[in-house]
């Protein structure tokens, strides 16, 4: 019988070396055609209604009852003309995914006549089971309701699944009692939250701003592999990563995958989730093979966040399900196994106004360069005050593999500026105080321009090792999972930019209170910001351990594991800083405390009980029965007469065999008695540390320590497993 390993092979073999491709079609011509846009509205909507969906989406003002139902009536009458049958509230609970419960336009009315029907009520709310979703102890299992509201700021979408089509209407999620219970109400709060703060801070230099938007660009990185093969592998079935696996001989060492030519199965596949892409909106611009073999990467046109983030986490979905069509696997995984590069998430973060300005690109002239700079260095200051709190924001299970693994940034939160943006802040710490006392003389002496290029685009070269690097107009976020929800990175930097601005209002209106004229108190106080923030630069590598040594000298924190880093959403600096926003309340950051701790630890617990599984039920088995040929092989050479000399080599391969087979055995035994004791304890921070420390840290690597070694010992024929080393070369 053919084991599992040489039937995956044999699948992987019959695939055809290429791939067809459909023609092309222009984007311009299918872009957005499955998104209920605003100028699908305007064709399917009565003017008072279409004005009515304009003024909730620009001003979040309440979409009454008799509006509401025009609007319903108008999405249906659009969906239907498309072949829809089903609507959706779809919404992003803290699972890290999306969830949805359809519903048919289908009803029967009270003469028992059948009709097709979407009213106001149902796009507005709905109320799906809160019990079974991640709460954190806001709800108990007996208390299930929970309630959907519309975000009309994200428009609906259709989403073709096999023969099906289904109206999708993005959602906030909240408990019966208010609580948020999922990502985008906070990501909302956020924005709204650093809307107010911007747009007061701007109006220091332009009273026409009346909105200010946080926009963002992520890059997603990702791997593919075969279907066949990733099927064969019960440990990336059941946790989307392998738990076992070391490089090959020939990985990303030649740098010959990165940017290289794409294969056909992947650029057949790329095509097809691409156009899938265009069709719901998604922008997407780019696609390139990245580091590591089978590793590849595309990214959006810039938008505003909370658009982009919804764009994100769709986007994963469709990659997941288009690739099933060309039998591939996505994985989202933020790091296989040491020796190959991990996927991340770049965020490309700014602020835009409605009058058309880039808060975080320098302008034509000495005021708008002023401007710029007020909301650089607050970014800055930002970044220095609530370092922990950025650092909780990215962190999870997988990408604990990959932060400091020298190809992601270091769990040190650290900015990289430039060197001409640096000789710009020690310009200001120099210049300021002493020398200025007059307007005009410090809005002549603040010409950047005299400094850096215009564009401030290519004024330095780029620092992949940072973690967040100004690359500008923007500054890029650079240590986000791969298979993270962008909504939990961006609601903690608008958050932690709104608070910083709030200060520097106040500070700035201290100053002009006491008499200082408006520039100099704003020149004031963004020395004072430079020199209490400048220690979170660094322009050199972060992959060195010599930055590990200097962060600490500079007092920066460094926290390498998930369950201490989450603290930072419950010190006391975080609950009022998020209180006064009103992006969480104490019970909301309790809650997620709590539920952040409990995904670590069963992702811990389900890799460690897959681990166990394949130790016993594949690996320990096939090195048996392979022993067992070299026992026999050894007592036919005895049999024979043959000397020991011999049969030296086999006896010496039977030895090592044996000793990584009982430490193997042994490490399994012992990693399922610590599970056990972290399982009795009732704290559960507690029992995500211990799960960090002594199941993961401490039986983790000396299992897989001896599986590697093992592996280089037994015949192939006998290694039930398909090795992950195999699976990253797709031809």
């Amino acid at each position: 019988m053919e084991s599992l390993r040489f039937n995956a092979l044999k699948s992987l073999q019959s695939h055809p070396t290429e791939v067809p491709v459909a023609a092309s079609k222009k984007v311009t011509a299918i872009f957005g055609e499955n998104v209920f846009t605003l100028d699908v509205a305007r064709h399917y909507l009565a003017d008072e209604a279409y004005k009515s969906l304009i003024a909730s989406i620009d001003s979040g003002k309440k979409i009454d009852r008799s509006m509401g139902n025009q609007i319903a009536n108008g999405m249906r009458a659009w969906a239907e003309s498309r072949g829809v049958t089903h609507f959706t509230h779809w919404f992003q609970p803290l699972t890290g995914t999306t969830a949805e419960k359809h519903d048919s336009f289908f009803t029967i009315k009270s003469d028992g006549s059948p009709i097709e029907q979407f009213e106001g009520d149902a796009l507005i709310q709905q109320e799906p089971d809160a019990s079974s979703f991640p709460s954190g102890g806001l709800r108990a299992t007996f208390e299930a309701r929970g309630y959907t509201a519309w975000d009309p700021s994200s428009p609906a979408f259709i989403m073709e699944i096999g023969h099906g089509k289904t109206l999708c209407i993005p959602t906030i999620y909240v408990s019966y009692t208010g609580e948020s219970l999922d990502t985008k109400t906070p990501l909302l709060r956020s924005l709204d939250a650093l809307n107010r703060a911007a747009v007061s801070v701007c109006h220091y230099f332009d009273r026409n701003v009346g909105h200010v938007k946080a926009t963002l660009g992520w890059e997603q990185e990702y791997f593919v592999i075969d279907a066949g093969m990733a099927n064969s592998r019960p440990d990336l079935v059941l946790t989307g990563r392998t738990v076992f696996g070391h490089s090959s001989a020939k990985g990303q060492q030649l740098e010959d995958h990165y940017f290289g030519s794409i294969p056909e199965r992947v650029y057949a596949f790329m095509r097809d989730f691409e156009e899938e892409s265009y069709r719901l909106g998604i922008p997407l611009r780019t696609r390139h093979n990245e580091v590591a073999p089978c590793q590849y990467e595309c990214a959006p046109i810039f938008e505003e966040a909370n658009l982009a983030v919804d764009h994100n986490i769709l986007l994963m979905d469709i990659m997941s399900r288009v690739a099933k069509r060309h039998n591939l696997k996505v994985l989202l995984h933020e790091k296989p196994f040491a020796g190959i590069n991990g996927s991340g998430k770049h965020n490309n973060w700014s602020m835009s106004t409605d009058t058309g300005v880039n808060l975080l690109a320098p302008g034509k002239t000495p005021k708008t360069n002023l401007m710029f700079l007020t909301f650089f260095v607050n970014v800055i200051k930002a970044v220095h005050d609530y370092a922990d709190l950025l650092r909780a924001s990215i962190a999870s299970e997988g990408n604990d593999h990959r932060l400091g693994a020298n190809e992601a940034p270091p769990a040190i939160i650290s900015i990289f500026i430039g060197k001409f943006l640096t000789e710009v802040l020690n310009e200001v710490k120099e210049r300021v105080g002493e020398n200025f006392t007059e307007q005009d003389e410090i809005l002549l002496k603040l010409d950047i321009h005299k400094t850096i290029p215009e564009l401030l685009l290519d004024n330095t070269d780029r620092n992949r090792t940072s973690p967040f690097a100004f690359t500008g107009n923007k500054f890029e976020f650079r240590a986000v999972g791969s298979s993270a929800n962008c909504a939990n990175a961006m609601t903690v930097l608008n958050s932690i930019m709104a608070a910083t601005l709030n200060a520097f209002k106040q500070d700035v209106d201290g100053l002009i209170e006491k008499g200082e004229k408006k520039e100099v108190a704003i020149m004031e106080t963004i020395k004072k910001y430079i020199v209490g923030a400048e220690k979170v630069l660094f322009e050199g590598d972060g992959y060195s351990e010599e930055w590990h040594a200097e962060a600490e000298r500079r007092g920066l924190p460094n926290i390498p594991t998930t369950p201490l880093a989450l603290d930072a959403f419950v010190t006391q600096q975080s609950k009022e800083m998020f209180e006064s926003l009103e992006v969480y309340n104490h019970a909301e950051l309790e809650a997620r405390h709590e539920i952040m701790l409990e995904e670590y630890i069963k992702r811990v617990q389900i890799e460690s009980r897959i681990m166990g599984e394949l130790c016993t039920s594949h690996i320990l088995p096939s090195a048996i029965k392979y022993q067992n040929i070299l026992i026999e092989n050894i007592k036919g050479l005895k049999d024979l007469g043959m000397m020991g000399n011999a049969f030296a080599n086999q006896v010496q391969i039977l030895e090592k065999i044996s000793k990584h087979i009982a430490e193997i055995s042994d490490g399994v035994e012992k990693m399922i008695e610590a599970r056990k004791a972290c399982n009795s304890m009732t704290n559960t921070r507690a029992r995500a540390i211990a799960y960090c420390n002594t199941v993961k840290e401490a039986y983790f690597d000396k299992i897989r320590y001896h599986v590697d070694k093992l592996e280089l010992l037994v015949d192939d024929q006998y290694w039930l497993l398909p090795k992950y080393r195999e699976m990253l070369f797709i031809r």
